[in-house]
């Protein structure tokens, strides 16, 4: 049996915000030695018009760069969609003064058709791999989660200083303050890590709309114990029961021995 991707994602304004800064891609893309999976997620900022422009901007200019030269070096790929979609995003934001010093977070993992991961993180969007357990479902000690990208951030700064911490982040008046993001005034260096899937290795990116409302443990048992098509919706209601006072947006690429690749995408405003 072929092992395949299914993918699904979701976007939610949230309980307390008026719009979705958000934005996010999952989709395959055909390439002459196989079927790529790209995942993306984007969340904005820059005032009430500006964030949901740079995000929405963004994930369109990345994801087309990626489909015009798919194949190849993957981190040089996605390096070249990434100086593409800062360079758009400045352009953007240099002749519309309403947009003036918009900007987005951008986390993105290109899958290869033999599972080989290449992820490019700027912000503190997330990426986590969950190695879900295998044989009988309550046998749970095998399972884990890692969050695989580091956040660009204030409080991470502190995390590693000493000065706090890593369970007192989540709570940090400041932890909205991102060092790194896609902006015309601000250090846009990626990050890049690579990774091997294993079968039933999941792949989760959200926005920090979810990462500040629930922890790592919360994520991993809804992927473990439930339904992963309905996983991301599971985890959007508990943010929302939370008050979630920010955008959530949550997608998912499961590598599994299947006859299919499956595509689920739901969005609400």
């Amino acid at each position: 049996m072929v092992n395949t991707l299914k993918l699904w994602g979701l976007t939610d304004k949230g309980a307390v915000r008026d719009d979705n800064q958000d934005a996010y891609f999952a989709d395959m893309i055909p390439a002459s030695d196989g079927e790529y999976a790209l995942i993306a997620v984007c969340d904005g900022m820059g005032g009430a018009r500006g964030g949901g422009i740079a995000s929405s901007l963004a994930a369109e200019i990345f994801v087309q760069a990626v489909k015009d030269r798919i194949g190849g070096n993957a981190q040089d790929l996605l390096t070249y969609a990434i100086i593409e979609t800062r360079a758009a995003i400045d352009e953007y934001s240099n002749t519309h003064a309403d947009c003036a010093g918009m900007g987005t977070t951008l986390v993105a993992a290109l899958i290869a058709p033999d599972g080989n991961v290449t992820i490019a993180n700027v912000g503190d969007s997330r990426c986590y791999l969950i190695r879900r357990a295998k044989g009988n479902a309550d046998e749970t000690t095998n399972a884990s989660i890692r969050q695989i990208t580091k956040d660009h951030s204030l409080v991470e700064e502190m995390v590693e200083r000493g000065e706090l911490k890593r369970e007192d982040a989540r709570f940090h008046p400041r932890r909205n303050l991102i060092t790194r993001v896609l902006s015309a005034e601000a250090d846009s260096t990626p990050d890049f890590f690579k990774l091997l899937l294993e079968d039933g290795d999941v792949l989760l990116l959200c926005s920090d709309g979810l990462s500040n409302t629930l922890d790592a443990r919360e994520v991993l048992f809804e992927i473990q114990f439930g339904k992963l098509d309905t996983a991301a919706k599971r985890c959007l209601n508990i943010a929302l029961e939370r008050g979630a006072p920010d955008n959530v947006t949550i997608v998912i690429a499961a590598f599994e021995p299947d006859n299919k690749t499956v595509k689920e995408a739901e969005s609400k405003d």
